[in-house]
């Protein structure tokens, strides 16, 4: 059985219809990539597995199912105690994750303390154990506020919080797209071994072919809220039959060519 599977789904906003009929099915322990350019509905569809869709846009159609149990039709209260602990979300927007009032540590306990009931002690060596996963310094960030850290470190602890409670399911929606190059890689190489020790199943949102290369199972390529093509990596990289598809990998080829040139205007190449 799939971890999980989305059947018809369809999101509208307005007369507008975001996402139609949507059929998505990722399996336990399996890393799936949805690509697409900005306005694919990508996000939506991320956002549409833990209902955290934006005022306006409804779910009409479809239906959402997570170890076999609907998403859908869970009260608001069970959902919440699925969401972190089951299915959790590393966004584009850091920043965005952390209260600038409160050092690291008192925000990560606070998301221990809603769905356990371990002592401090417990939840500090949970904290510190999920800190160090992610290679940063723990005794120093559980201290630091978020004006105190990199973008880079901030994401790291992003990844911390999110897999502070060891999900089964964990979306990430574009995690390097605002970070430099080296730094984009590094969080994709973090992502990559939380995998390993963790086992779960990871739904990575993209705009890049590259990055679906380095670690995909599964790849989706949406357009204006459809799938156009999906199935194995190998498969849809190698033998791709929809001709946005292999534009994309036209395009995605081109880029290669340049990279040498681009590098060494900057200087980054002799």
């Amino acid at each position: 059985m799939s971890l999980l599977q989305i059947n018809g789904l369809r999101l509208v906003a307005g007369e507008q219809t975001l996402i139609h009929d949507m059929d998505l099915s990722i399996n336990d322990g399996e890393w799936m990539t949805v690509i697409g350019e900005s306005g694919s509905g990508k996000t939506l569809t991320g956002l549409s597995i833990g209902r955290l869709l934006p005022n306006g846009v409804r779910h009409t159609a479809g239906q959402i199912l997570f170890n076999g149990q609907s998403l859908s039709e869970l009260p608001e209260k069970q959902l919440n105690r699925l969401r972190g602990k089951e299915i959790a979300y590393v966004f584009q927007d850091y920043t965005g994750v952390f209260s600038p009032f409160l050092p690291i540590g008192k925000q990560l306990d606070e998301t221990l303390r809603v769905h356990y009931t371990w002592g401090s002690q417990e939840r500090k060596e949970r904290i510190v154990q999920a800190l160090n996963d992610v290679s940063l310094p723990a005794k120093r960030v559980i201290v630091s506020y978020p004006f105190q850290l990199s973008g880079g470190q901030l994401q790291r602890v992003s990844i911390a919080t999110a897999m502070l409670l060891e999900p089964k399911l964990l979306i990430a929606d574009e995690p390097t797209s605002a970070l430099d190059w080296v730094t984009g890689t590094e969080i994709l190489d973090l992502l990559i071994r939380l995998k390993e020790k963790t086992g779960c199943s990871i739904l990575f949102i993209t705009h890049d072919l590259k990055l679906a290369r380095r670690c995909a199972d599964q790849i989706v390529i949406m357009r204006e809220g459809r799938i156009l093509e999906s199935g194995g990596a190998e498969a849809v990289l190698t033998q791709a039959t929809h001709p946005y598809t292999q534009k994309l990998l036209a395009a995605e080829l081109m880029l290669s060519y340049a990279e040498p040139v681009i590098r060494t205007k900057r200087g980054e190449l002799s």
